[in-house]
């Protein structure tokens, strides 16, 4: 499994490493806010209409063809971003490894459930998440140094050697999971989901530039649900469905899935806050920044490597509740920040937010994962990889969105000031989800039910 577990350390790592360098690439490339936030959210478009395709793609494609393609592709899309002379090339780039990131992602977790004994496979799911969260851990630190000596092309030229290695793992020692069955293409279904998870995440990236009254957003709006509707009408009605959404009647996998989505979506909209935040908010210079959210970053790998053993021996219910609780602690104190406050209580903020949210992360994740069988497992895993990528692009889109507002409705004096104030409004974001987590994890009944699907 190394080739797929380099290979997601990579895809997370180019997801989150970025935000750190959007102030300086908004400055070089000549672009807003609004604009340079594609090179996330554009990134994770192309994952979301990917992974939905993976279940289906596996059963055409061997697991070596499609991780082997994968990281070729990552490569290509590495070196593209990395010479790339415009914001429009280096979005190409970035939407290139994106398609990497959605056929790697899932198959990772998948290969896991099926060469794993359930009483270990909290372990493992625990291991999965340490590889992913080892990303956000080092990413902003590595950024923040490479911009303090080097220009921003060098940060997708640190990916290719990490890639090379994975490609060479891949093509010497990768063996095949699963059958071929050659599941009959529906190309209505392949349709609608590309139209309606695309139209999706654009309809909130333009909403954070447009505004969310704009026709452009409302019609990409409502052109999104109605092919999702047809989408999710089809698999529910067709024989050899693309994604078996049935599942989501098992009421252990329904919360966990919905809980594993709120905690990306409270990780990512605070990674990317938080970094603009020093940077633009707190005058903080760019490899200061990396340092000061190498601590949080640590402590979120940490937390991810034990958080699967811990539910092997304590399961889902008070981890995920004692998880949520400290990630809202957490960003209630970023929240009272400010330009007078010490860099040592960013710090700690980050930290608490960083236990909380990977504490919860790998039980919710194991907990929806291990109530289903055979088949269903796999469907299990690219569906909530999908589900996180989309929440999580929508995500971004929002705090950009609340960020953008705070800051041009604060008529404070200085740009400095606006922006911390702009700031604390994004941070009602993961405020907000961290609460409907934790009410989740008091109202669902699935954790005191096993019954596998």
């Amino acid at each position: 499994m190394v080739s797929m577990l380099i290979g997601a350390f990579v895809g997370m790592f180019s997801e989150t490493s970025l935000n750190i360098a959007l102030p300086q690439l908004e400055a070089n490339l000549g672009v807003t806010t609004a604009t340079v936030q594609w090179l996330v959210t554009g990134y994770m478009l192309i994952i979301g209409v990917v992974l939905p395709l993976n279940s289906l793609l596996t059963k055409w494609l061997t697991t070596r063809q499609i991780v082997i393609f994968g990281l070729l592709d990552f490569i290509v899309g590495a070196v593209i971003a990395a010479l790339a002379p415009s914001f429009a090339l280096l979005l190409m780039g970035r939407m290139i490894q994106g398609i990497a990131t959605g056929l790697i992602l899932p198959l990772m977790f998948t290969v896991a459930m099926q060469v794993f004994p359930s009483v270990k496979l909290g372990t493992a799911m625990g291991v999965c998440a340490l590889v992913i969260m080892f990303a956000p851990a080092i990413g902003p630190t590595l950024t923040g140094l490479i911009l303090a000596k080097l220009s921003w092309h060098w940060i997708f030229w640190s990916f290719v050697p990490f890639l090379a290695i994975a490609l060479i793992f891949a093509v010497t020692s990768l063996e095949n999971v699963g059958d071929l069955t050659h599941q009959k293409i529906d190309g209505l279904s392949i349709l609608t989901s590309v139209i309606g998870f695309a139209g999706l995440v654009m309809g909130v990236s333009f909403a954070s530039d447009k505004g969310w009254g704009s026709p452009m957003v409302l019609g990409l709006f409502v052109v999104a649900l109605i092919a999702l509707a047809i989408y999710i009408y089809r698999q529910l009605h067709l024989e050899q469905p693309i994604l078996n959404l049935k599942i989501f009647a098992n009421p252990a996998f329904r919360a966990g899935a919905l809980l594993v989505m709120l905690d990306f979506g409270i990780i990512l909209s605070a990674m990317y806050i938080l970094p603009m935040y020093l940077q633009n908010g707190l005058a903080v210079a760019v490899a200061m920044t990396g340092i000061i959210m190498l601590p949080g970053g640590v402590v979120n790998a940490l937390v991810s490597a034990i958080s699967g053993r811990l539910f092997d021996n304590f399961g889902a219910k008070w981890l995920t509740r004692l998880g949520f609780f400290i990630a809202l602690i957490g960003a209630g104190m970023l929240m009272m920040t400010n330009a007078h406050s010490s860099l040592a209580m960013v710090i700690a903020a980050h930290i608490v937010m960083m236990i909380g949210a990977p504490l919860a992360m790998s039980p919710a994740q194991t907990h929806a994962l291990n109530a289903l069988n055979g088949p269903a497992s796999g469907d299990g895993s690219t569906i909530m990889n999908t589900l996180q990528q989309i929440v999580g692009a929508i995500a971004t889109a929002l705090a950009t969105s609340l960020l953008v507002f705070g800051r041009t409705n604060s008529h404070l004096a200085t740009p400095q000031a606006a922006f911390t104030a702009g700031a604390h409004v994004a941070i009602w974001l993961p405020i907000g989800l961290s609460v409907i987590a934790l009410l989740i994890t008091f109202t669902t009944t699935s954790f005191k039910q096993s019954t596998k699907s």
